[in-house]
């Protein structure tokens, strides 16, 4: 868990620097997109990250059906990631001339990066661990076997 929450930690200030970058320059109009495009990023950074770090003793699938489920699954974290800024913006209107610039960007903040972070890494770290990088398939990696069910074989005897 440890080394999922650093990786967390990386890709959080990737995506929150990209996302503000990109809100105040060329997405201005667009900040649901400018944090969505940030996240889309952080995630493509975070597959290599968790793959040869945080589940490297887990999985043991091919490479492509691994990247396909990891990002099918990283697609719903965004969309989850994304759900509260849009909330915040355009149904509760927590923006400009409804608001201040400055309750505006708090707004953001506290909806996209900190709710909406929070709510994308649980699904995540539940859906990666069940269904991406499951313990059942490390056992090959790890070069251990399976449990037996043989107990004179648990036993160390044969």
């Amino acid at each position: 868990m440890l080394r999922f929450l650093l990786v967390g930690a990386v890709c959080f200030t990737v995506s929150t620097v990209l996302n503000y970058v990109l809100k105040y320059t060329v997405l201005t109009d667009n900040p649901v997109t400018a944090l969505t495009l940030a996240v889309v990023f952080a995630t493509i950074v975070s597959y290599f990250l968790n793959r040869e770090w945080s589940f490297h003793t887990r999985g043991g699938r091919r490479r492509l059906p691994e990247a396909t489920l990891f990002f099918l699954i990283s697609g719903i974290g965004v969309a989850l990631n994304s759900a509260p800024l849009y909330v915040s913006r355009y149904w509760l209107e927590l923006e400009e001339p409804h608001v201040s610039r400055l309750v505006q960007e708090v707004a953001d903040f506290a909806s996209g990066s900190i709710i909406g972070m929070l709510l994308a890494m649980f699904f995540r770290f539940w859906a990666f661990k069940r269904w991406v990088f499951p313990d059942e398939l490390g056992r090959s990696r790890r070069g251990s076997a399976p449990p037996s069910d043989d107990p004179v074989e648990e036993l160390g005897h044969s």
